[in-house]
């Protein structure tokens, strides 16, 4: 245990950065509480006392150790701040071969590392990363809340019945070149670039291009 600790200070498991580096992977740029609503849903209503900002210190508390845990290991950084304050995370170039993995894509399919969104408070990237959740509409695993009070499991499971949302983490690309000239894996200039790219044919959703407003 003392080894393992040593390895990875704030304690967090191998699939929960496996976890992070999808959804980081996809989203490029992302806060604690982007990452915590796409990979544990369950958390949001399990912590619901307190204060608003202590609920969500409570909710992301994992999933901040585990971007620790990879920025001490080169895999992610902290790129400045939110408007409302939050930090936001990207991958390194490192980080983005390990998502590569994660994702089963190959790494000239991953795009760049969002280091350029930090100054500017991230606007545009966080309104794409709310438009992917709301199409995701991440359900919360009510096995991971089988022994909190039934007002928790009934909130959860009003979510859980709710209509369901299209694809997973893994069927959304964000930012994507699309090449006028060039190659896909090596797009000219003058090309276009899609905000989101969904596919999902598993929800008869093969193909999918959504373009996101700075106001949305």
């Amino acid at each position: 245990m003392a080894g393992k600790r040593q390895t990875n200070p704030a304690g967090s498991t191998n699939n929960l950065r496996g976890d992070v580096l999808r959804v980081l992977g996809a989203l490029k740029v992302a806060t604690a509480d982007q990452i915590q609503r796409i990979d544990a849903p369950h958390l949001t209503y399990r912590h619901t006392k307190g204060t608003p900002s202590a609920q969500k210190t409570a909710r992301t508390a994992a999933h901040n150790g585990a971007l620790s845990d990879m920025r001490k290991h080169g895999l992610s950084e902290t790129g400045g701040r939110t408007e409302t304050g939050d930090s936001l995370r990207n991958l390194t170039l490192k980080g983005l071969q390990a998502a590569s993995h994660e994702l089963r894509r190959p790494v000239t399919e991953m795009g760049s590392t969002a280091r350029g969104a930090g100054p500017s408070g991230g606007s545009h990237p966080m309104a794409v990363n709310e438009t992917v959740i709301a199409m995701l509409r991440p359900k919360p695993d009510m096995a991971k809340l089988a022994d909190d009070p039934p007002e928790v499991r009934a909130a959860a499971q009003a979510a859980v019945d709710a209509p369901g949302g299209i694809g997973t983490i893994a069927s959304y690309w964000t930012e994507l070149p699309l090449p006028a000239t060039g190659t896909w894996n090596a797009p000219g200039k003058g090309g276009a670039q899609a905000d989101i790219v969904l596919t999902a044919p598993q929800d008869k959703m093969p193909l999918l291009f959504i373009e996101v407003d700075h106001c949305h």
